[in-house]
């Protein structure tokens, strides 16, 4: 029989427990050895990115690493110009562009974990306009009009996830099917709009014909686009409000737009290209809109697949959700296993038949990301299971489940000839672990 006093190991076992709970973590900056890096080698980040500043390969930029939900390195380098004027800032803003597909993607994930759609679904069942969207069969190039033949099955979300469904990017293409997409006036639209609303320029997408059969092939494309108003009709919001409230606001994420805000457009980088030997000038490009569409006026255009405008420590807070299996600071954006379904291979078949994402073993692409499997191993430092993406303007990023481990590197350079940079930075990250 118990006695008062034999509760008392009990309730002093219950209370020391309790007082041991892990309390919610702050994804904050702390030192490199507490995230588990070699603090000396982790700083040759400094070097790297210095060397390519002086020799104008780069104009600067924002670099964050993150490991075991701590920030271990997150610096900025460079000026907004090459006069020397104005220092980048940790908090300056970027035109992250394609790293925009990896919030759709998420959108799309939390839908389907809600039932509100299946990853199988005819994309028909939610944009009647792509019913009767055919696959191109002849071109007449006097007057860039076309004949389709009827697609042997229908898109799927999983084939616009996938960059399998036949819509492909027209300014990236030759041929007839940039023809078509120039007479549709469907170039320069994966970023912003003048005119078109996120559903005017979806319906008039769905006017172009397929380049091949949905599910037959890779070819990216502007199917995150299409995925982003799957979420506004699935969702009954506009994609900006959907991101905002399902998204950006649980995650305390509070520089990441389509379109700026007034008082925030300051912020913004400029854009620099390089010549052909590879030094950075500030970029003239007379197509204005493309360059400074963060600035405009919301007309209801959101680019899922490329208009997010964000900073180093907003797309890290999102990256540090999905690597702690989905929440950060008490907020769930996303359940464990939906994060499994998502960062899994979907396109081995294709791979090995040469028509997928790549023919090197191990490199595929997951539901919107791109994916190493355990048949990467060796290719470099990166862990299998690591899933990245970068943007059109030299942003990039990777999340690596096995070492806890994340980066976020933003600059603003078109095109950047120095794609070795990145993969230079990704060495020390990796030669700096040291537990």
């Amino acid at each position: 029989m118990y006695t008062s006093t034999n509760y008392l190991p009990l309730l002093f076992i219950l209370l020391l427990a309790s007082c041991q709970e892990v309390p919610t973590s702050k994804f904050q900056e702390s030192t490199p050895q507490e995230a588990g890096f070699d603090e000396q080698h982790l700083s040759q980040i400094d070097s790297l990115v210095s060397r390519y500043m002086t020799d104008q390969r780069l104009p600067g930029g924002v670099f964050l690493v993150a490991r075991h939900g701590k920030i271990a390195y997150h610096k900025s380098f460079g000026y907004h110009s090459l006069n020397f004027w104005e220092a980048y800032q940790k908090d300056d803003l970027f035109r992250i562009a394609s790293m925009t597909k990896a919030v759709t993607t998420v959108a799309i994930m939390q839908l389907y974990e809600k039932g509100l759609l299946r990853l199988d679904d005819p994309l028909s069942d939610y944009l009647p306009a792509y019913a009767s969207t055919g696959v191109l069969d002849s071109f007449n190039p006097q007057d860039s009009t076309f004949t389709t033949i009827p697609a042997e099955r229908a898109i799927t979300i999983r084939h616009l996830l996938t960059h399998t469904s036949g819509i492909v990017y027209g300014d990236f293409m030759t041929g007839p099917i940039r023809a078509i997409y120039e007479k549709l006036e469907l170039h320069a639209v994966g970023l912003s709009h003048p005119n078109w609303t996120t559903e005017q320029f979806i319906n008039t997408l769905a006017k172009a014909p397929l380049l091949f059969q949905p599910g037959s092939r890779y070819n990216y494309g502007l199917n995150m686009d299409v995925l982003g108003r799957v979420v506004e009709v699935a969702s009954g919001q506009t994609l900006e409000n959907y991101f905002n409230e399902h998204i950006f606001a649980p995650l305390n994420m509070k520089d990441t737009y389509f379109y700026l805000p007034k008082e925030k457009q300051q912020r913004l980088v400029p854009i620099y290209s390089q010549t052909d030997s590879g030094t950075v000038m500030l970029q003239t490009d007379p197509v204005v809109y493309t360059i400074d569409y963060p600035k405009h006026r919301n007309n209801r255009h959101f680019a899922g697949g490329g208009g997010l405008t964000s900073s180093a420590m907003d797309y890290a807070r999102f990256l540090q959700a999905l690597l702690n299996g989905g929440s950060l600071n008490g907020q769930r954006i996303l359940g464990r296993k939906t994060i499994e379904l998502m960062t899994s291979d979907q396109l081995a078949g294709l791979n090995q038949e040469k028509k997928g994402y790549s023919t090197t073993p191990g490199k595929t692409m997951s539901l919107g990301f791109g994916l190493l499997t355990e048949e990467a191993a060796g290719l470099d430092a990166h862990s299998p299971g690591t899933y990245y993406w970068g943007g059109y303007f030299s942003t990039q990023f990777f999340i690596d489940p096995k070492e806890d481990l994340l980066f976020v590197g933003m600059t603003q350079v078109r095109p950047f000839r120095h794609g070795n940079f990145y993969d230079r930075l990704t060495a020390i990250i990796y030669g700096a672990i040291e537990d």
